[in-house]
């Protein structure tokens, strides 16, 4: 029981961002200094947004520049307001200056917001302390906020990386339940595969994220990483095997028809998921897996393949699922691969100085937008002389997400969230409590809060608030007189970061949905000469081929999604792309099952191999073309045909070959439909789609 608590994600992640919160208000409330315990606990909330918290082989070098750019955003807004510089424009400049962090990697990227954070709490801090403080604060707190978390994962060595690997597990075990329950359903592609894809998608975003752990611990330099980077590998060759798919619907059906296939591939898929997350447990609460054995589903699934020869369905599952059994039973990778061949790349600072100088740097434009937000929220609050503008600031930066989907969200959470918890805040002020009582109830309010921030920030931000007010009735004995000007602040700030999302150089996903769909056709025909015009590839770069495949995809499947709910762009136009976006992701399942057949050397003759490249390189460069083209299509149909090159025996690597240009062909015809009916005119926002450049 201890174990399960005390390795728990959220569990675990509540009681990291509670003590480090609450030990500097205890301490300074045992030696008499309780204010400055407060204002301490101020640092934290920077260094999360900062990304500090997260495990990095340059884990101290990271936290004093983090450390150095809050102290210097704290020097620079006193000593600007004291010459008197408008707070509008020193907001602006401050974006401006550390935007350039955004363009050498996403993860210092983060630095700005914090910076920002810091800066905004400064503001709210100046007249009340001296100007040296908060800079000294923001050292020391950036200084105790890191030796406590590099106490607390010496402690609890490798717990990011198992909670990571036990979540891809877990999204494993429901994608192969959703797959074979849906096996009946493939006949009709509008119901049966949006589920599956979205399944999918969460597991090659999580496989992206232990990626980036892998890069950012260099974890296969570490001898503690090595069973887990072991699972890992495990995980990439399930994923692999569950994702694999014939699209052959009505050789399904004729199975299914002729035998009790379905009941026996759904016995199966419920014991490899309940396989599943018994391991994603036993790798995140440190225990030792116990044997596995399911011989009798395997049994039963070669007898079907033996009783039905001339079906193919019957002969790929019992493949596929014999492989998955084989992973469970030994917990070993078919194959050894380079696990870090995904690195992400970092600019350095003066080629990503000259490269933000550009017009066209996403992370110019996406300080500019930050900056002009702080400058209207901070010109408001001088225009109607707003008791506590700051917490405009602190709500344009708490709601501003990447995207206009994600902040609109945040929005709602953040303004009903912090309407529940000054209503809350109201009744309980009326109750006279002592400070030990107040403090006891923060305490547990904080607790509560962080368990459940990942899963609802609505419902944490309503804990939030009510501690946030109370922090003021402690410093000052009136939090009562902020409740409406709270509320007030929030509400103008939430509407500030909204409108700034639509007018403010949107990053509209419809805009991307060219770029990454150029992208994805682009790794398919790497993917394909690896597979046909290498004699022997090797394995580790077959998998490395088919993850940069799978990720592609994936990256298109969730700009349409984003694109999705995005207003004022054309239905039909967006719909359209989800037909394409469905038949990418059939060449995707047939791209990892050649991969498999490669690696087991089941390969086509080097003529036949040359001569089914050559139409699928002319079928994925028309589909590029058409891409960009907007007129009527004029290209001649035979370039799809999917007969392929004359030869008298087709096998499995064929049939897979001439489905793949069967696809292409209907992305090519819904290409010449989806792109001129763009949206072009009509609604403001619909323009924004032809302003969006494509990097």
């Amino acid at each position: 029981m201890w174990r399960r608590l005390i390795y728990h994600p959220e569990v675990n992640y509540a009681l990291r961002q509670t003590i480090v919160l609450c030990l500097p208000v205890a301490i300074g409330l045992m030696f008499g200094s309780l204010q400055q315990g407060l204002l301490f606990s101020l640092v934290p909330a920077c260094c999360n947004i900062a990304g500090l918290d997260q495990l990095h082989k340059r884990f101290f070098k990271r936290l004093v520049v983090g450390g150095s750019l809050f102290a210097l955003s704290s020097i620079f807004i006193q000593l600007l307001l004291a010459h008197g510089v408008p707070l509008p424009f020193v907001m602006l400049g401050l974006a401006l200056l550390f935007g350039v962090s955004g363009e050498i990697s996403p993860l210092h990227g983060r630095l700005l917001p914090a910076s920002l954070i810091a800066a905004v709490f400064t503001l709210g801090l100046t007249g009340n302390v001296p100007l040296w403080l908060p800079p000294l604060l923001y050292l020391a707190g950036t200084a105790w906020y890191g030796l406590f978390n590099a106490l607390w994962f010496r402690l609890w060595q490798e717990q990011p990386m198992r909670e990571a690997l036990s979540l891809l597990y877990r999204e494993l075990a429901d994608y192969i339940e959703a797959k074979y329950s849906l096996l009946t359903q493939h006949t009709d592609p509008d119901s049966a595969l949006p589920p599956l894809f979205a399944r999918q998608q969460k597991v090659i975003d999580q496989i992206a994220q232990v990626y980036q752990q892998l890069h950012m611990l260099s974890a296969n330099h570490l001898s503690q990483y090595k069973r887990l980077l072991r699972a890992f590998q495990v995980a990439l060759d399930l994923q692999e095997h569950i994702a694999v798919s014939l699209h052959q619907p009505d050789e399904v059906q004729k199975l299914v028809q002729q035998s009790h296939a379905e009941a026996v591939l759904r016995y199966n898929a419920r014991i490899v998921a309940a396989r599943l997350r018994v391991l994603a447990d036993d790798i995140l609460y440190h225990r030792q897996p116990d044997r596995f054995a399911a011989d009798a589903g395997l049994s039963a699934l070669e007898k079907i393949a033996r009783h039905h020869p001339d079906n193919p369905v019957g002969q790929f599952c019992y493949f596929h699922f014999s492989r998955i059994y084989r992973l469970l039973r030994s917990q070993r990778p078919l194959y050894r691969r380079d696990v870090m061949a995904d690195n992400q790349q970092r600019l350095p600072f003066w080629p990503a100085l000259r490269s933000y100088c550009s017009l066209k740097s996403m992370a110019l434009r996406n300080a500019a937008r930050l900056g002009l937000m702080l400058a209207i929220g901070s010109s408001l609050g001088l225009v109607f002389n707003l008791p506590k503008p700051y917490w405009i600031l602190m709500t344009i930066m708490f709601v501003s997400q990447n995207g206009y989907n994600a902040t609109r969200v945040r929005i709602q959470h953040r303004a009903l969230g912090t309407l529940a918890g000054l209503v809350i805040a109201a009744g309980t002020l009326q109750l006279k409590m002592g400070d030990g009582v107040i403090l006891t109830g923060m305490l547990v309010v904080t607790l509560a809060g962080y368990l459940v921030l990942r899963k609802n920030y609505g419902l944490a931000m309503t804990g939030m608030t009510v501690v946030t007010v109370y922090t003021l009735q402690l410093l000052s004995l009136n939090g009562a007189h902020f409740l409406l000007p709270r509320l007030v602040d929030t509400l103008i700030g939430c509407m500030l970061a909204f409108g700034g999302t639509l007018w403010l150089w949107p990053q509209w996903q419809s805009g991307l949905l060219r770029k990454n769909a150029h992208q994805a056709l682009e790794r398919d025909q790497e993917a394909l000469r690896l597979l046909l015009l290498q004699p022997d590839p090797g394995a580790p770069a077959l998998a490395y081929a088919r993850m940069r495949v799978n990720q592609a995809h994936n990256a298109l499947f969730t700009s349409l999604s984003q694109a999705m709910q995005e207003p004022g762009f054309n239905s039909r136009y967006l719909s359209d792309m989800r037909l394409w976006v469905t038949h990418s992701q059939f060449i995707v399942e047939h791209i990892n099952a050649m991969t498999t057949l490669a690696r087991d050397h089941y390969m086509l003759t080097d003529t036949l191999a040359a001569d089914y490249l050559a139409s699928c390189e002319v079928a994925l460069q028309s589909c590029q073309q058409r891409l960009e083209y907007d007129g009527p299509s004029t290209e001649n149909p035979g370039i799809f045909n999917t007969d392929g090159p004359q030869d008298q025996a087709v096998t499995l690597m064929e049939r897979h070959l001439r489905r793949i240009l069967f696809h292409l062909g209907v992305m090519h015809t819904i290409s010449s439909v989806a792109w001129p009916q763009r949206p072009q005119h009509g609604f403001w926002l619909a323009r924004r789609l032809r302003d969006t450049p494509p990097n």
